[in-house]
């Protein structure tokens, strides 16, 4: 690499955001948009060194501009979609949950804590909740698996993990 050019492309390092933008106009002769240091530092060096070593051969060029003319450009993003299906997210439903209707009991610390099952959500004296983890919460004040408070899921024994 030539020593000007070289000494022009450590100097990058020093410069800030507004200086290479400053830097990046004179080399592409345009401005650009971009505010991200290490881009404008690589963009400019690549500048630099085409500008000294001629870039591109005009066969790359004429190439270039063969497929950008071949190319299907879209310049700006579709407005709608015609063939977009919509409907609501419906979580597939866990195996661990017994059917809609079915009321789920616990005894804890002498009471017992029924929660209905419903298509979506959990009713608990008179409020409909997202998860069992949320009534547990509220039940015992610290988080719990909703299942395993439940005993919709079995507790792992020490023997078992082995």
């Amino acid at each position: 690499m030539n020593p000007d050019v070289r000494r022009q492309v450590e100097a990058l390092d020093d410069m800030t955001v507004a200086e290479l933008r400053e830097a990046y106009a004179e080399v592409f002769g345009e401005p650009t948009r971009s505010r991200h240091k290490r881009y404008l530092q690589k963009r400019i060096t690549w500048g630099l060194q085409a500008r000294e070593q001629g870039g591109l051969s005009e066969r790359a060029r004429r190439r270039a501009r063969e497929l950008a003319n071949e190319a299907d450009l879209r310049l700006l993003a579709p407005k709608e979609r015609r063939h977009a299906i919509t409907r609501p997210f419906s979580p597939p439903r866990d195996d661990r949950l017994p059917p809609p209707g079915t009321v789920l009991t616990r005894a804890w610390k002498g009471r017992t804590i029924a929660v209905t099952v419903l298509d979506r959500g959990f009713d608990y004296e008179g409020e409909v909740y997202r998860s069992l983890s949320a009534i547990a919460r509220i039940v015992t004040g610290t988080r719990w698996n909703g299942y395993l408070f439940f005993g919709l899921t079995p507790r792992k024994t020490q023997h078992e993990d082995a």
